[in-house]
């Protein structure tokens, strides 16, 4: 074993979440219209670090003069610091600063487009010149008014990190709503990274053949506290800052990402083909239906699986050899009969939700909250949890028959 194997074997997982949104500021001002009120910057930080579990976590929103105001009075008062290799920290967790972007191209309709920078310094310079071209900088995900290979040149030249966001939803996802392909779109070369989103995962990516050697993340866009986690990636990384994960994007001196946990597609509430009409999900046998099969409507709302399906170029997916596992993590709020009292008293004892997820034993999950629901907990780990498919913006259900009867 080289010696860089040797370092890298005793790094601990770092488990990261890099999409989740500012709902309001310290000072009560809207950021993430549809977020919650207490998505604070601080609020985030204390969440993913105390609760969670999660050191990484990109703070998406980050653009904002009125978030980057809370984000210099942490770092004055002391509760945070700027690292040296990129990043935020707070106790245990690092932040990212990012922002979510809306671009359209001609012709086509809206994408949405993440991006990540090094420091405070670096993403305030990019508010400088972005809010000549939008309507309201001090919100989330809005329209910039530049084309997209100049956004992804402004981007690239302040050291930034390219990823766009929620690739395949219907709602505004690049595939999902814009091009068959990216290259249509965007410069691939300075693409560092795809977000699957909640309806997708590495197989089903891998019909497109331009996405071969492209690195997928799995995040949780979240717009609450209590989402935070619900998709996240394992990385290698000798520590959590914004140089270690640009290595990790590009598989370099042993920084990776080692695996993608997220939802299971037939989870996510853009999976399958619905009706705008009378709210139906299409099943396997009305796939290909014009109209929908309960109310004769041809008002059909393409689900993720439908949508790669039209445009994929293989029959099959080709999941490359160097692609990390995706394994299908259901959250725990998504655990049938684990409330919120059930939830506490796991924390209590094993300390954040990673810990519950990935290390603890069925033995002693039950000696806390039972053996039924520490078995729907491991058979969620499994991927042996019975689903129902989500679409039309509702999310699939979770059952267990055999476990709970």
């Amino acid at each position: 074993m080289s010696e860089q194997q040797e370092v890298s074997a005793e790094w601990e997982p770092c488990y990261a979440d890099l999409h989740i949104h500012i709902g309001r500021t310290s000072r009560g001002e809207a950021v993430k219209i549809s977020g919650s009120r207490d998505l604070t910057f601080e609020n985030i930080a204390r969440e993913a670090s105390d609760r969670k579990g999660i050191h990484l976590l990109g703070v998406i929103d980050s653009h904002s003069p009125v978030v980057q105001m809370d984000i210099e009075q942490l770092l004055e008062n002391g509760t945070m610091s700027e690292l040296e290799g990129g990043g935020i920290a707070y106790q245990d967790t690092t932040i990212l600063l990012g922002t979510e972007l809306e671009l359209r191209e001609p012709g086509m309709r809206e994408f949405h487009m993440l991006a990540y920078f090094r420091d405070l310094k670096t993403m305030k310079s990019f508010t400088d010149w972005m809010k000549r071209y939008m309507k309201n900088v001090n919100l989330s995900s809005q329209r910039v008014y530049v084309p997209a290979l100049e956004m992804q040149a402004e981007i690239k030249a302040r050291g930034g990190l390219v990823v766009p966001a929620h690739a395949f939803t219907p709602h505004k996802g690049i595939y999902g709503s814009t091009a068959p392909r990216m290259a249509d779109v965007l410069d691939p070369s300075l693409i560092d990274a795809v977000e699957l989103g909640l309806s997708s995962d590495s197989s089903m990516a891998s019909y497109i053949r331009e996405l071969d050697q492209v690195p997928f993340l799995t995040n949780s866009d979240a717009h609450s506290l209590g989402k935070i986690g619900r998709e996240y990636n394992e990385l290698q990384l000798a520590k959590p800052s914004f140089d270690e994960f640009n290595m990790a994007l590009k598989g370099q001196e042993g920084r990776s990402i080692t695996a993608n946990y997220g939802l299971d597609p037939r989870l996510g509430k853009y999976h399958r083909t619905y009706c705008a009409a009378c709210g139906s999900i299409m099943d396997e046998h009305s796939m290909s239906a014009e109209r929908c099969p309960h109310c004769g409507s041809v008002k059909l709302v393409q689900g993720v699986l439908d949508r790669i399906l039209a445009i994929a170029d293989r029959d099959r997916p080709h999941v490359t050899v160097n692609r990390p596992a995706y394994h299908y993590q259901v959250p725990l709020e998504f655990i049938p009969g684990l409330g919120k009292a059930k939830l506490r008293q796991l924390l209590d004892r094993f300390g954040t939700e990673m810990n519950v997820l990935h290390r603890t034993s069925e033995d002693e999950l039950t000696e806390v909250v039972g053996p039924v629901l520490a078995g729907l907990i491991v058979a969620a780990r499994n991927g042996q949890l019975e689903l129902s498919s989500g679409g039309g913006g509702t999310y699939g259900k979770v059952s267990n028959k055999e476990r709970t009867e």
